[in-house]
């Protein structure tokens, strides 16, 4: 079971702005007071396990363009596209900025997925995190550590005005997708043809539905 809020001393949360997404609840932090985020940024990249996954779109097996590791509390296994995790145990380094996320979603998780983007052409598609372990409205929170990326959202459905929206995710800028924003909307991270430092982007989730070993 995830703790319970932690009640430290911090300063106090910077005000996070509303995004003007119909049908969802997004918001997100300019970059918090996280201490040393370069040299975390470096631990994160060179302690992980991170694995390059193969998933299954229309019918072929594709290698991910990124790298990913997915850590959690026992029984918090992820699926999603042919590609099933089991959870690493959290570091002290996770689990702080866990706290960190939770006080700012007031949401409790107990699960973090790690995407690890190497340069400017790793990327992840468009998609909705709406698998069944997550519930039917899930609050995800998802951290960047280093160079800046654009987030990109397109509603599920077409309309004759459709509408994408996108926003530079900054290092240390936290993002809370909430309510029923993977109900209708996609999002993703697009290439880029502009030089680009290695990114870290952290999604907090709460799985629940647990996985019970046989």
């Amino acid at each position: 079971m995830s703790r319970p809020f932690r009640s430290i001393a911090s300063p106090a949360l910077p005000k996070a702005e509303q995004l003007p997404l119909v049908d969802a609840d997004v918001r997100v932090y300019p970059p918090l007071a996280i201490t040393d985020r370069d040299a975390l940024l470096n631990r994160l990249i060179i302690e992980t396990p991170w694995r390059q996954e193969y998933i299954n779109m229309f019918g072929r097996r594709h290698k991910q363009p990124r790298l990913e590791a997915w850590y959690g509390d026992p029984g918090t296994d992820y699926s999603y596209s042919g590609v099933h995790h089991t959870p690493l145990p959290w570091t002290d380094d996770l689990q702080k900025l866990r706290d960190l996320a939770q006080m700012a979603s007031q949401s409790l998780f107990n699960s973090v997925l790690l995407n690890y983007y190497r340069d400017g052409q790793d990327h992840m598609g468009l998609h909705a995190d709406d698998e069944p372990e997550l519930g039917e409205r899930p609050t995800i929170a998802s951290l960047s550590l280093g160079a800046q990326r654009r987030m990109f959202f397109r509603p599920k459905k077409p309309t004759p005005n459709q509408v994408t929206y996108s926003l530079d995710l900054d290092c240390g800028s936290l993002l809370i997708m909430a309510g029923d924003t993977q109900r209708n909307w996609k999002h993703g991270i697009r290439k880029t043809r502009k030089p680009c430092g290695a990114r870290v982007n952290l999604t907090f989730r709460n799985i629940t539905r647990r996985h019970t070993s046989r």
